[in-house]
């Protein structure tokens, strides 16, 4: 504390601290203070070489006299005693110039690298000079006028441009010998009528327009093309039917569609058999087609009739019990015939195929009621089953739409246009309500009826194509033949998700669409297969429990009797319809 108070002392001159001795009564007190306390102050009080600036710790003041020179005020100041100007206050710390540039930065520039002096050479002047110096080593030099074009005006290699007369690249040089090797028998020009690799044959005309004969010619081989045309896709086939049977009637007046009350088992009755059994042999052929059969369809309700459709463009109706005769045959279509429906109540049926026709057929009477078609290839066709909508149906066309028609116009009266690829399969769900769409573009779609958006659309990476589709007899389950050899099994309800417990695997079914069905109990699951078999799994267990080799051909369809315990029809490519018990 005394050294600090000595130190303070030593400020300032002698008369001042005699000043303060007199005026203050601590100054006396400070003199008593040991002389070993101050002696690091001697030199200083001796006024040897150190100044009193080195040790003054006091802060840096600003002296008017000092700033008045400049506007600059250093902003390391702690203090200043005077009043400084608005500008010296308010002057940049640095500047107006930047004190940090070097000193080839803060020269002019109007370049990146410096300053480029204006030179009176116009761009095509400075672009050859600079070619002409890149591609044979030389060119003007700039600073000398090039009007007076001397020896030593160039720069680079002299040498050459003295060989070469100063010629740029933009002159001609030296012209190439021609050393051509000539045409054996003389030059081409020689050839006698020869004018050139592009003159006009000596027939050729300048004009493309036919004369009036020519014409003529191509107008009839147009109208005809045209008219060939039209036959083929505007006109329909011409329909008629044969009726196979006797009599058409009964003695009580009935029809063939009556259902039979006497063959054992109530086909009236809405009943299904308590229990099923698998079907062991062959015990009917209906044969009568003469290519192979697309589908098979049992009259609704009873099952007393069965109508099936083939490649050979027929669609034919047989009896399931008694004779088991063919009944009528229905031709009206001139291609192979893809897919049938009947209504609800059977007394009509859908035709849908390749010649691009759909066609709708009374039962009984064999005639054709009426034609749709939108000139594409129908692939499925479906009656809508509500009994207040039998009036409407839908179709699955080849050109990824599904179109529905009304009977009684015979108009389209709603499109549903969102699938990928071709439709194949349309089934309907959820009482009426919604039905499901399968494609070639491997998805499968649900729709609300009338309303022309899916709202449910499943496809995964995994999913292959399936091109037959079978709602089971309880209305919970779909049943899908898939494309990698296997029954996938959705939920007809709600979510239509995938149940992955029931997969149905054993045939080979790639590249066809195999009909799948359930039994009347939902105990089996039946399907044909690639190689004619008929394949029987258990629908519990998904085992493979039976499997018969019904057809010489693919087995395209199998159908099991909703009345019997046993019955199950087959139909192949090979032209022929079985029924197995």
């Amino acid at each position: 504390m005394s050294a600090a108070k000595a130190s303070l002392v030593s400020y300032g001159s002698d008369s001042d601290s005699e000043n303060e001795s007199e005026s203050n009564p601590r100054a006396e007190k400070v003199d008593s203070v040991d002389p070993e306390a101050t002696s690091h102050l001697k030199p200083l009080q001796s006024g040897h070489t150190m100044s009193l600036a080195v040790l003054n710790s006091a802060p840096e003041v600003a002296v008017k006299e000092a700033v008045e020179t400049g506007t600059h005020l250093d902003p390391s100041l702690k203090e200043v005693t005077y009043n400084p100007t608005y500008d010296t206050m308010f002057a940049p710390e640095f500047g107006p110039m930047n004190p940090f540039k070097t000193q080839q930065m803060a020269a002019p520039r109007n370049m990146l690298s410096g300053y480029a002096e204006p030179a009176h050479v116009n761009d095509f002047m400075f672009e050859q000079q600079r070619r002409t110096f890149s591609t044979y080593g030389y060119a003007l030099d700039p600073s000398i006028d090039t009007h007076q074009v001397f020896s030593n005006s160039y720069i680079g290699a002299v040498d050459e441009a003295e060989k070469n007369k100063g010629l740029t690249v933009f002159e001609s040089g030296h012209k190439k010998s021609e050393k051509r090797k000539k045409v054996k028998g003389g030059d081409a020009k020689d050839i006698d009528n020869f004018l050139g690799p592009w003159a006009r044959y000596i027939d050729e005309k300048d004009v493309a327009k036919p004369s009036e004969e020519e014409q003529k010619e191509l107008d009839e081989i147009t109208a005809k093309r045209q008219k060939k045309g039209r036959n083929e896709e505007d006109a329909p086939a011409e329909e008629k039917t044969i009726l196979h049977v006797k009599d058409m009637y009964d003695y009580q007046g009935r029809s063939y569609l009556h259902v039979p009350q006497d063959v054992g088992v109530n086909l009236r009755s809405a009943e299904v058999p308590d229990k099923c059994y698998l079907p062991k042999k062959q015990i009917h052929v209906w044969s009568g087609h003469t290519k192979g059969v697309s589908a098979i369809r049992l009259f609704p309700g009873s099952g007393h009739l069965l109508l099936s459709c083939s490649m050979d463009c027929k669609i034919k109706l047989w009896e399931v019990y008694g004779e088991r005769r063919c009944i009528r045959t229905f031709i009206g279509h001139s291609k192979a015939v893809r897919d049938i429906c009947f209504n609800n109540s059977g007394t009509q049926f859908l035709s849908a195929a390749y010649d691009r026709y759909l066609k709708l057929w009374d039962s009984e009477t064999g005639q054709c009621i009426s034609r749709f078609t939108n000139r594409k290839v129908p692939y499925c066709v479906k009656f809508n089953p509500d009994e207040d909508k039998q009036n409407l149906f839908v179709a699955g066309m080849s050109d990824k739409k599904i179109v529905q028609w009304d009977i009684r116009t015979g108009e389209v009266v709603q499109e549903y246009d969102r699938h990928l690829g071709a439709v194949n399969t349309i089934t309907f769900v959820d009482e009426n309500r919604r039905f499901v769409s399968t494609s070639d573009d491997k998805s499968l779609r649900v729709w609300e009826w009338d309303i022309p958006v899916d709202f449910k659309y499943i496809a995964e990476p995994s999913m292959h194509s399936m091109p037959a589709v079978t709602l089971s007899p309880n209305g919970k389950w779909l049943a899908c033949q898939s494309m990698d050899n296997q029954i996938l099994i959705f939920g007809a309800q709600n979510r239509f998700r995938l149940n992955k417990k029931k997969v149905f695997k054993g045939h080979m079914v790639a590249g066809y669409a195999c009909q799948v069905d359930f039994s009347p109990d939902m105990s089996y699951v039946v399907s044909g297969d690639a190689d004619g078999k008929l394949n029987i799994w258990d629908w519990k267990t998904t085992k493979l429990y039976h499997r018969i080799k019904a057809h010489d051909k693919v087995c395209i369809s199998a159908l099991w009797h909703p009345h019997e315990t046993s019955k199950v029809i087959t139909c192949g490519w090979d032209g022929q319809i079985k029924l197995w018990d």
